[in-house]
């Protein structure tokens, strides 16, 4: 039976982790998708979004009128679409955001970039200041029992967990479910 609660308990938890390490999903335009039918102000769509590293930007359209290219910052001012980074053309194309900056797309379908199709997704970086003083100002001060244990490692710096980036906040879970299932399991935390 306790080998039993201890399964349980260890699914509920990885399906915890597994799902909070994925990023946010966005449809470039949401319900409009990617077109230049309908007005739709790409600017607009971006700006309220706060965007991660970890994060999916998907474009759907329809592939025999409009295209997806990754450019530069300047071809995206200029909407010059004659040396891409990237293409794409499946019509629903899914895209990781891996690094901070701005990720600059417009389609590369004549007049279409002109006419507004085009956005600027923009991940912006940390403020290391402001995290590590906000980390330090919440941490916790460790317990009598625990300050030589605690004085044997530097100390962390971590971001808050309303600003870390998807996988630092599981890191942040592990202790909160592993503790429980320990417990379960018969193992003394203290």
């Amino acid at each position: 039976m306790a080998l039993m609660k201890i399964f349980f308990t260890l699914l509920i938890v990885m399906s915890v982790l597994q799902s909070a390490s994925h990023g946010a999903v966005y449809k470039v335009g949401d319900s409009a998708g990617w077109t230049i039918i309908g007005n739709v102000d790409y600017k607009a769509w971006a700006s309220p979004k706060n965007f991660h590293v970890g994060d999916t930007i998907i474009f759907e359209y329809n592939e025999k009128f409009h295209n997806v290219m990754r450019v530069t910052h300047g071809m995206y001012r200029a909407c010059n679409t004659s040396a891409p980074l990237e293409i794409y053309a499946s019509g629903n194309d899914s895209i990781n955001i891996t690094n901070h900056g701005h990720h600059f797309f417009i389609c590369g379908v004549p007049g279409h970039c002109q006419a507004g199709q085009k956005v600027d997704v923009n991940v912006p970086r940390p403020n290391n200041k402001n995290v590590t003083q906000e980390a330090a100002s919440t941490a916790p001060t460790p317990s009598s029992s625990s300050s030589a244990l605690a004085s044997s490692f530097p100390p962390a710096h971590a971001p808050a967990p309303s600003k870390a980036p998807p996988s630092a906040t599981i890191i942040g879970l592990v202790p909160f479910f592993l503790t429980p299932l320990l417990l379960i399991a018969g193992y003394s935390t203290a």
